[in-house]
């Protein structure tokens, strides 16, 4: 017990005499650390989203604060609007979050994978067909129309519509209140940033939401 007691006393001794610009140095040097770990999660395995627009729900709600895993994805370089497009592709239904091909400057879109590339999409009768055959939908808010105008910024011919290479078709699952690829087409593999994996606070959502 005594030669304990005598360590703690000698080991406090000797951080008294460190002096104080050392150990700023030293906080700095582990602040620093940390923020760049932070970085560097934050550019490549993961981001935070807010949902800002009710076209997903009731998957997704206005508010909800998600994170969006990019691993495998893609991998972006903090801070900067650089990406680079990583092995994994989207499988169908799967949720993605993209920048609109029509405008890359505006914010993140979050919508649903519905056509793989080189499938054939068409809308009638109140549901998507792929290929000829009905999808069936059982998450889906309003009846699922073809669009009566469509975004005039892009090269879009509209339904039915052969999804190209590298590229998918996208749908909001509040088929009434979404602006996706029945207006302006498919969503270029290269824009697609990653999944909403965990949804970690939901704000102003309805209380038996």
């Amino acid at each position: 017990m005594k030669a304990d007691a005598s360590k703690s006393k000698k080991k406090s001794a000797k951080e008294a005499q460190v002096p104080m610009s050392a150990k700023v140095k030293s906080e700095i040097h582990r602040l620093v650390l940390v923020i760049l770990a932070f970085m560097l999660i934050n550019g490549t395995l993961g981001q935070a989203r807010v949902i800002p627009s009710g076209s997903m729900e009731n998957t997704l709600l206005i508010g909800d604060h998600l994170i969006m895993s990019r691993l495998g994805y893609d991998a972006g370089v903090p801070f900067t609007n650089w990406h680079v497009p990583l092995w994994r592709n989207p499988r169908r239904l799967q949720i993605v979050i993209f920048k609109p091909p029509f405008d890359l400057t505006q914010p993140d879109y979050v919508k649903r994978v519905i056509g793989l590339p080189g499938e054939t999409v068409d809308v009638h009768d109140g549901a998507v067909w792929i290929n000829g055959r009905k999808l069936v939908e059982n998450y889906t808010v309003g009846r699922t129309e073809a669009p009566t105008r469509l975004q005039l910024t892009v090269p879009y011919g509209g339904l039915p519509y052969k999804v190209p290479e590298n590229c998918y078709f996208v749908m909001g699952d509040n088929r009434e209140n979404s602006l996706d690829s029945r207006f302006w087409g498919c969503v270029p593999r290269n824009d697609i940033l990653g999944t909403p994996v965990i949804i970690y606070m939901s704000l102003d959502a309805p209380r038996d939401a």
